[in-house]
């Protein structure tokens, strides 16, 4: 019986295994497309989909990724791009917690909604999103609000910790755990025109010092609201500072964040 490695080889153009391939191999010997994935890779070949991702980054690189786990919590304005983009770059197992259902106001810039979704779980929608975008990702969806007595759970064997909350008093409980099991944490706030970013390494405490006099508000998101742009832009911003830190790649965030105010185009760098 023909192996699957010699499957795959001789079905690749160059190094790149076409998705038909991929499908083929993952029927042929009865395994996951997230395990028909894995194989191409661990032998050294490159799935065809991230044939833009070879010039910024190797195919052990991608690998890593594929190995990968992160957790993404809040499936909202932020969460909604941060998973979509986790998903297309190649994270293999992405954890997406949030308690709540699509309502109307969603609908100008939460990029999983739509109007037949009114009503429905947020993770949920973005569980067939990412099943429809890349298959070969596992995307869990969990359908709770992230609390300090279930965060060790939900956190458990993931890598990283994605903040797409809206409310100071959640990301405090996610940074507090994050602390506690020692993962980093990429923090991304919105509101109106503008946006922050920063990431906390473990033993830092940034997010810790940076809201200790403001534990009790809220966002500013709910008073600033939010159009369609600005999520995307922060999202964009956190999923590439999460790609660095999977692949220790770059300059991280470290001790210092973006400010972005796209009214006036500006960002302005913050020593934390």
């Amino acid at each position: 019986m023909q192996s699957l490695e010699t499957h795959l080889r001789e079905h690749a153009e160059g190094d790149l295994v076409p998705w038909r391939c991929q499908v083929d191999a993952a029927e042929h010997f009865a395994l996951t497309l997230a395990e028909a994935e894995g194989a191409i890779l661990e032998l050294g070949l490159l799935p065809a989909r991230y044939q833009r991702n070879r010039e910024m980054l190797t195919t052990v690189q991608q690998l890593r990724l594929f190995r990968s786990r992160v957790a993404v919590i809040g499936c909202g304005g932020l969460g909604g791009y941060i998973i979509e983009e986790l998903a297309r770059l190649g994270v293999g197992t992405i954890i997406a917690v949030d308690p709540d259902v699509f309502v109307e106001h969603n609908l100008n810039r939460q990029v999983f909604s739509s109007p037949h979704l009114l009503g429905y779980p947020k993770v949920e929608a973005a569980a067939t999103r990412i099943a429809e975008i890349n298959p070969a990702v596992t995307l869990i969806p969990v359908q709770e609000a992230f609390t300090p007595a279930n965060g060790r759970d939900l956190l458990h064997g993931v890598h990283m910790a994605v903040d797409a909350l809206d409310s100071i008093a959640a990301r405090l409980d996610l940074a507090g755990v994050c602390e506690d099991i020692k993962i980093p944490l990429v923090h991304g706030a919105i509101g109106g025109w503008y946006g922050q970013i920063f990431t906390q390494m473990p033993g830092e405490r940034t997010l810790q010092r940076f809201y200790a006099d403001r534990q009790d508000g809220s966002g500013v998101e709910k008073q600033l609201g939010n159009p369609s742009f600005t999520p995307a832009v922060v999202a964009s911003l956190e999923v590439a500072e999460a790609c660095k830190v999977l692949l220790n790649l770059g300059t991280r965030l470290t001790g210092r964040k973006l400010v972005i105010n796209l009214l006036d185009m500006e960002i302005e760098e913050i020593i934390l």
